[in-house]
């Protein structure tokens, strides 16, 4: 018994079972596999110089039959399993220009060439056959072959070629010829598949992604830059215009800060002016949200200045010979400030006249203060035109937490519970507001006691938003819209309907 199991050929056959029962697992790590292929490498191989075994070289003629075979056999198992040993570590360690390897058809070219590799050994080292002959007679079954899977090489082949000069990788977004755009998430022997925006997958083989024209919106790095095209009608001097379309830009939260956003005049004739609005984002995918929200920017600020957006229709006059654009300017700012803010859309008319005449008109320069940190408010503070930038002191600069546009308000934590300002609210540009005093805002509140439910409905969308840039501890943190309104009902002393 003791002679069986110290009988070479028994140390081979232990040493491979232990090895198929620890690596076979598909569960284990690539490092566990690596560390388990190198391990048994280095036994087999001191097992086969131990018994006299060289497996880089081709056998002895001397040798019989069956140690030839047995030969044979085992130094077919040590190339395989130096074979595995570096296969495992090309899919640990083989990353392309510092990047992880989401499409792995390099490294199985790679792992390919290793196994053809040791294929080629065994013939020689094994059965001790040339190579030459053997390569020159598959050369013609090559040939035939190439030529019937010709289509499919040609996939393969520039699908090597766009995974080594890395014009895209999963993850970039394309755009092809065509107007199709995608995101790339994977790239096989035979096709590149994108996913668009509709959620459909698109299957393009690697040669025609080779031969075509695309786009990559995502390179050399993941921001995008866009244009939005805006017609207005002239009814003001076009730096004027120009100046009204950069606060647009400014008073954005959406696009990139640097490089800094451009308007540009593009063309221009009596009556009309084309504005280009330049812009970048840090996703291409962020370029829809982006665009809505310069949307309705335009539209706030134009409306904050009487100015109005160009139509394609001639432009008329009614009797009394005002233009549309005189005529909507007729009224005080602060009552057309009034009907363009939905909190106050339940009031009357009357109401909203009321109100208006109450309102205070507030002037701030470039660079002013308008509220200071921690500061609590004692009235409510209605933007009509410029932009206000929030900030919250960080040292020597301050850290930017939201900005705001004409039809935004801010100072309601102070009027209806007292809490302090979160951030510095500062003129971004030369801003023009519209004063609430506490006392009117109570009073509008008991004749329109649902006023509060939207007033806590805008509190508690902004702490949250300012606790998820910042973690912030202000009254009313952590409070939903309707705790929030039954705190209001209370101290105003209002009834939950009128």
């Amino acid at each position: 018994m003791v002679e069986l199991i110290t009988h070479p050929l028994a140390q081979f056959v232990g040493l491979l079972v232990v090895f198929l029962v620890v690596r076979l697992p598909v569960r284990k790590s690539a490092a566990y596999k690596l560390a388990a292929d190198v391990a048994f490498f280095a036994a087999f191989t001191v097992l086969l110089l131990r018994n006299g075994i060289a497996p880089y070289l081709a056998d002895d003629t001397a040798l019989d039959v069956a140690d030839r075979f047995a030969y044979g056999g085992l130094k077919t198992i040590w190339w395989i399993g130096g074979a595995m040993m570096l296969t495992s570590l090309v899919r640990l360690f083989l990353i392309f220009e510092g990047k992880p390897r989401e499409v792995r058809l390099l490294q199985d070219v790679v792992v390919a060439l290793i196994y053809i590799s040791a294929a080629l050994s065994i013939i020689t080292y094994v059965f001790s056959l040339p190579i030459g002959t053997i390569i020159a007679t598959s050369g013609i079954f090559a040939i035939i072959l190439g030529l019937a899977l010709q289509n499919t090489l040609s996939d393969v082949f520039s699908g090597i070629a766009l995974n080594l000069g890395h014009p895209i990788s999963p993850g970039h977004w394309i755009v092809l010829d065509g107007d199709v755009q995608g995101q790339v998430f994977e790239t096989t022997w035979r096709s590149t598949q994108i996913r668009t925006a509709t959620n459909d997958v698109v299957f393009i083989p690697n040669s025609l992604l080779a031969r075509s024209r695309f786009t990559n919106t995502s390179y050399p790095d993941r921001s995008h830059g866009a244009t939005l095209r805006i017609r207005l009608r002239l009814d003001r001097p076009p730096r004027a215009i120009l100046e009204l379309m950069n606060n647009v830009l400014l008073s954005s939260g959406t696009i990139e800060k640097d490089p800094a956003p451009t308007a540009t005049i593009a063309a221009i004739d009596k009556d009309i002016v084309d504005m280009d609005l330049a812009f970048r984002v840090s996703d291409v995918d962020k370029v829809g949200a982006a665009k809505n929200e310069l949307f309705d920017l335009i539209y706030r600020h134009v409306e904050s200045v009487d100015l109005q957006l160009a139509s394609s229709l001639p432009i008329s006059s009614d009797p009394s010979g005002r233009t549309p654009g005189e005529k909507s300017r007729a009224g005080s700012g602060s009552r057309k400030l009034l009907n363009a803010i939905r909190l106050f859309s339940s009031l009357t008319e009357d109401e909203k006249d009321g109100l208006a005449t109450s309102m205070k008109r507030l002037n701030f320069r470039k660079g002013e203060i308008i509220a200071h940190h921690d500061a609590a408010l004692t009235s409510l503070i209605i933007i009509k035109s410029g932009v206000v930038v929030v900030e919250e002191p960080d040292g020597d600069t301050g850290k930017e937490l939201d900005r705001l546009a004409p039809g935004d308000l801010f100072g309601e934590g102070g009027v209806l519970l007292g809490a302090v300002e979160v951030g510095e609210k500062r003129a971004l540009t030369p801003v023009v507001a519209y004063e609430i005093a506490k006392e009117k805002l109570a009073n509008l509140l008991k004749e329109r006691p649902t006023i509060a439910e939207e007033l806590a409905e805008l509190l508690s969308a902004r702490t949250q938003r300012q606790e998820a840039l910042h973690q912030v501890a202000a009254i009313g943190a952590g409070q939903n819209k309707s705790a929030l309104a039954a705190r209001m009902r209370q101290l105003f002393h209002l009834t939950h309907n009128r």
